[in-house]
Order: structure tokens, then sequence, then C-alpha cells
């Protein structure tokens, strides 16, 4: 068996475990920790080091067997944990996270990182009491197909220490300890060597109260807390499924003398449960009640069929990856019991959604055919027109819906961000997330990270102030930092607040003229709030590792812009600040409103029009060496003519002849001359660098109903690029 197949699994189920340890070590109250979170943490660790064991990644088993074995110390109470402990283990996870990664692109990972977080961990491991932790020794022979690595020596619960008393048959007759299930384990087809390796590893999981070998088969009894689940993840990277069987065993452990039953459940049927094989390709997991999920791998989107256990669940809320917990029934299920989700790669799905654009390009165009001919001669045939457009719109929102993601696999990595650089700065900080269960489409939620990041860091600098400065001004000494999503129509819109010191007109303006940009004290607050998105514009008066050297906040707003996007800002002076991002819940199709230039079609994003109306001629002025504006409810817009920007012949030339769209882009808004309105569609947008070329004004292309390309208007690089004639009229 060639084992390499299953790396790509192996690594996407370490990031997400990796993930989930760095939640739950933030969520650890250091003065009484919960023991569930402290088992589930070290399963955690404890199932990474078992793969990256069997796999043959030295490096990764190495450091995290010395990280497990300070966990399993914490878990049985031998060790005190302190805030300094806690950050190690977290330094330790960015460290395996690391590892992972270097695993992931064929390398070696970092060696001097690897042997200073190992040497801090085994000081850290003699300061507490007891022997230096050492490495675990991995065999050379791990990394080959069919074989295991080397135990590691002596571990703190070894597979068969203590092993209780047992009849003939080797089943113990103890009674099993309370609060805990008694499980019958049964492999078979495998070698003394894995095992001796296996034992152990089940071992870690609880107490092995019976073990009886036979050739290749392997019967053992392990009184645990844990469930099937656990079982089957422990065993499943050194053997096949099929080959592992788990009963409870507990009724007749709990009354020895009584006669032979049968079994309380049938056995997990995990030849049924891993029966596919794993893709190679980077998967998405396709769930059958999507709930938000611990942060995965980037390059998938993974949501569970059951939210991963939080502090304080159940004994049996084990932590694994959500095809392990979809699939692996719990002991006492039902046999035969099937996974809800399915594991399909991106790209497969990236082709279905091209493939139902197409459909609903060519449905548009059936019905465009079709309505010349007369609705009463062709009844059927208008009635089917009516379904297939329902079915299309129904299967494409549903295969859209397979590309979304929660907005927790962004707002999961902040609590860490902002922990750290609290501390860093001195402040005191609380972090509130709202709206983790939102989706947005998977190809925008890996973009709005960096930008977000960036946001955050700036909200923890420059906006809240230090727990003094708050209490001088009459604040509560914890600052907080807010992050929420939420859909808007066809918008997703995510805010950074903070309820620090607020924004500074006046400072801002300052620094703005003493860079030499063109400002003046008649501008609005929202004018000025955007002249931080200016390159190189900063107010911090000294440059910090965190932020302060003007470069960040232009990046983010172009970044927002390339997304389809938009970026507000509402601020007071002394209450806080909120930064607000408007993002289309998908860039694979649009709402838009369809106008007429000359023999041309163009598409707006409806996101982006306010109103549309017919102007006077007492409306429009013109403003020598500076075009036209539109007088709209007493305020003066500029007039943008589309015709010219994009020199479309055969155009109105007449703003009273023709239609005025209302805008609205970063903030301001304009006044767009168009000649008529077609109408208001959804339309399947097509990227028009792949296919042509980048053209200023436009951000991609569409296929009409009747066949031909519309082109969709970047309303955003033509407010951009609309000269200020409003600022030549009141100056």
């Amino acid at each position: 068996m060639d084992i390499t197949q299953f790396y790509q699994t192996f690594f996407d189920e370490a990031e997400e475990l990796l993930a989930e340890m760095e939640h739950l070590l933030l969520a650890l109250d250091i003065n009484a920790p919960d023991n569930e979170q402290l088992n589930a943490i070290f399963r955690a660790a404890h199932s990474i080091k078992g793969g990256a064991a069997t796999f043959g990644f030295t490096a990764l088993t190495e450091t995290t067997h010395l990280l497990e074995n300070l966990l399993d110390r914490a878990r049985r109470g031998e060790l005190q944990l302190r805030t300094e402990m806690v950050d190690t283990f977290l330094e330790t996870k960015d460290v395996l996270h690391q590892q992972l990664n270097a695993y992931r692109a064929s390398s070696e990972p970092d060696a001097e990182a690897m042997t200073r977080i190992c040497a801090i961990l085994q000081q850290l491991a003699a300061e507490e009491g007891g022997a230096p932790a050492t490495a675990a020794p991995v065999s050379p022979a791990a990394a080959a197909p069919a074989s295991a690595p080397a135990a590691p020596a002596a571990p703190a619960a070894s597979g068969d220490a203590g092993v209780a008393a047992t009849d003939a048959s080797g089943a113990p007759t103890s009674a099993v300890p309370p609060g805990q299930t008694r499980l019958k384990v049964t492999l078979t087809g495998v070698g003394e060597k894995d095992q001796a390796l296996l034992a152990e590893e089940l071992g870690n999981l609880g107490q092995v109260a019976g073990r009886q070998s036979t050739g290749d088969v392997l019967h053992l009894w392990l009184d645990t807390t844990c469930g099937a689940d656990d079982i089957l993840a422990v065993c499943c990277f050194v053997i096949e499924p099929s080959q592992i069987d788990v009963q409870d065993a507990s009724a007749v452990a709990a009354a020895p003398d009584a006669p032979a039953q049968a079994p309380v459940a049938a056995p997990v049927q995990t030849a049924e449960i891993f029966a596919q094989a794993p893709a190679a390709s980077a998967p998405i997991e396709v769930p059958a009640a999507p709930a938000p999920a611990a942060a995965p791998a980037a390059e998938q989107i993974v949501v569970p069929a059951a939210p991963v256990a939080q502090a304080g669940s159940g004994g049996n809320g084990a932590h694994h990856p959500p095809e392990k917990r979809a699939a692996a029934a719990p002991a006492g299920a039902a046999a035969g019991h099937e996974n809800s989700s399915i594991r399909v790669g991106v790209e497969k799905v990236d082709q279905l959604i091209n493939l139902v654009g197409e459909l609903v390009i060519t449905q548009a165009m059936l019905a465009q055919t079709a309505s010349s001919l007369d609705p009463m001669l062709h009844d059927r045939l208008f009635n089917g027109m009516g379904q297939l457009e329902r079915n299309a719109r129904d299967l494409q929102e549903a295969v859209m819906s397979i590309r979304m993601m929660p907005m927790d696999y962004v707002f999961s990595r902040f609590p860490r961000l902002v922990r750290d650089l609290a501390g860093k700065l001195g402040k005191q900080i609380e972090l509130v997330t709202f709206g983790q269960a939102t989706e947005l489409d998977k190809s925008l939620i890996e973009r709005i990270i960096d930008p977000l990041t960036h946001l955050v860091r700036n909200s923890l600098d420059h906006g809240i102030e230090t727990s003094e400065a708050r209490l001088a001004s009459g604040k509560d000494p914890v600052g907080q930092l807010v992050l929420s999503a939420a859909h808007q129509g066809g918008n997703i819109v995510i805010e950074v607040s903070d309820d620090g010191a607020g924004l500074r007109r006046e400072k801002i303006l300052a620094k703005a003229q003493q860079q030499g940009m063109n400002v003046s004290d008649s501008m609005t607050d929202e004018e000025v709030w955007q002249l931080i998105f200016a390159p190189g514009f900063s107010t911090a008066e000294a440059v910090t590792d965190v932020s302060g050297r003007g470069v960040g906040m232009d990046v983010v707003k172009r970044n927002i812009q390339q997304m389809g996007g938009h970026v507000e800002i509402l601020s007071s002076r002394g209450k806080g600040t909120t930064i607000r991002i408007v993002l289309p819940l998908t860039l694979a199709i649009l709402d838009g409103m369809s106008v007429k230039v000359g023999p041309e079609i163009f598409i707006l994003p409806l996101n982006f029009v306010m109103e549309s109306l017919q102007p006077r001629r007492d409306d429009i002025r013109a403003v020598t060496g500076e075009g036209q504006v539109v007088l709209v409810r007493g305020e003066y817009l500029p007039l943008v003519e589309l015709y010219r920007a994009f020199d479309v012949p055969e155009a109105r030339l007449d703003p009273t002849q023709g239609i005025i769209v209302i805008l609205q882009a970063e903030g301001r808004r304009f006044a767009l001359l168009v000649d008529e309105l077609v109408g208001q569609q959804q339309v399947v947008v097509k990227n028009l660098e792949t296919n042509y070329r980048r053209i200023h004004g436009i951000s991609a292309a569409t296929i009409m109903g009747d066949g031909s390309v519309a082109l969709i208007v970047d309303v955003a690089a033509l407010q951009r690029g609309q000269r200020s004639a409003v600022a030549t009229i009141f100056n």
C-alpha cells in the first residue's frame, strides 16, 4: 500500500486539530482548568503525533511528543498551569504549524526553531518536577508504507500498564470504573510490532483492562471516557479501517457472573464508514447541515456535520477532524451508520459552477428567443420555459452554496492575535464576535483575511487606549474590539469596531496638508476619514513593529475594491471607530442594472445604484474645464458621461434626453449619464483579463440572453477617475 496517498488527508486533519488546539488553549481558565478542555487538547496533540509518526514526519513527531507529555501531566493534575506555560504551548502550536507546512511543501522543517522550542518544553518539564522529557524516538522504518514507527519509550500511559485480572478468554473480570465505558477493540491482520504500538497508543486514551493476542488478531479491553471515534482516529493511521472492530463491553463487565448475552450494540462498521478513499486534491466537505467549525486549512472548505464540541461538553465529545466525527459512529449506535458528507475536489466544484453558469445563459437565450412567439399558440412551451428558469435558478443557488464558508473561518484567527498584541502593547482588550455563521464565497473569504488582520492591528494599536487613559476619561479600563458579519441584500457587511478614542479630524487634515495632499476644512467627515487610505499616510508619532509605517491601509482598500467591495468609516471622537467592509456574496454571479448607451449594453452592479431620474435643464450646470454637475435634492453631484468614458458612438449627448443614475462608491456619490434603462437582472460574471485584457473602468463581462456580450462597469474606478467639479464650484 502506498502510504503517501494519505498525506493530504493527514495534513488537512492536522491543520484542523492545531486550530482547535489553539482555540481551546485560549479558552482555558488558568486558575480552574476544565478537564474536558485539557483532555481535548491532549487528544489533538496525541492524534497529530500518531499520524506524524506513521508517515515518518520525525520533527513533527518529536515536537508533539514533548508537548503531549506536558499536556498529559496537566490533565492528570500533576502540573499546575500558568500563563507563561500556556504561552509556551501556543508558541509550540505555531512551530508545529510551520513544520506541517514544510512537510506539505515536501521540504525539511526549520531545525533551529524545533531545537529552540523543544529545549523550552524540556526545561519547562524539568522546572515542574520530574525528569526532563525526551523526544520520542522514531524508527527509520516509520516512513515505510507497511510499517509503523518505534513506540516512544515509557510513555505516561503505557498500553499494558496495570492490566487487571482476566478470565480464560482474556476478558477482564474487574468492574468498570465509575464514569467510564469499557470498549472491546478487536484488531485483525496486525503484526506483533504494530500490536505493541497500537496497544500503547490506545492506552493513552484510558486504561487497558485486558488484552489477548492470537497470531495477527489482538483483542483489547479499554476503560475510557472516549468513544469509538477516538479509537478509529488512533488506529486508522497504522492499519486499514476494515481491520478495526469496536464493541461496548460495559454491560458484561458490570455483571461478570451473568450468563453470556448479546452485545449491547452492534459493532461499528468501520469498513463501510471509510469505504471511500480520500480525495488527493484539496477537498470541499459538503455537509448535510452546515455549522460553524474550527478554522481549516486554507486550500479547503470544511463545514462539519455537527459543531465542534465546546468546553464543558460531554465526555465523549472528542475533538477530531470533521470526517472522522461524521463517519465514526459512537459505541451503541446502530450498525450500518452512513457518512453524512463527502469530500469533493475544489476544481470539480468550480467546473460544476461554470457549467451551471453556462446553463443559466443558455436558458436566458432560449427565453429571449421564445419571447418573440405568441404565448396563446405556444402555451406549453412558455410553461416549460418558466419551469426551466426556476429550476436553473434553484440549481445555481444550490451549487453556489457549496462554495460558501462560515466567517468563523476568519474570526477564529483573531483571539490569539488580540491576546498577543494586547500583552505586547500593555492594554486590556476584550474581543467580541458576532455572525460567525454568516457565509461568504470561499474565493472571497480567503482574500479578506489579510485586510481584516491589518484593520484589527490598527484598532489595537491606534484605536483602543491604555487602561490608564481609559480610566482618566471615565471609561471601562478594558477596551472592546467587536468583529461582526451579516448579510444585507446580496452583500455581506463585515465590521471592525472599537470603543477607543476615535479618529481626530484636525490631526488627519494637518498630516494630509503636510504630505502635500489637496484638502480643505470644508471637507465632510466621510471625505476626511477616507484620507487614511492614501498611500504612505499615517498619523502615528512613532513607528512600531505593530503599525505606523503608513503602508497597509491603502492596500486594504485596494484589495477590497478588487473583490468588488468598498470600505466605509464611521468615527466619533472619544467613543470609537467602526470600519465597515461591504462585499458581494460571490464573484461568480452579480445582481445588476442593464443600461443602454448608443448601441451598447452595460451592467451597473446593483449594490452601487442609489436611484435613477431624468433631470431638468435647470438642474445641469457646466463648470469651466471641469465638465458638468447636476443638482439632486440640493446637492451638486459630478456628472460622468458613460459614452465619453468609453467612446461610444451614437449616444444621446443631451442629459435631459437621457437618464441619470445616481451611484455611490467609496463614500461619495456621483451621477452617471446613460441613454435608457433596460432592466434589472442577475448575470454570470466572466473574467475579462483571462479572456481578453484589463480595461480601465470595466471589471468583467457577461453574456446576455440574445448572445451579445455586455461589459460590467467598475463603478469605483469611474468615481476615482472623475474630476472634482464640485470642489471647483465651491472654491
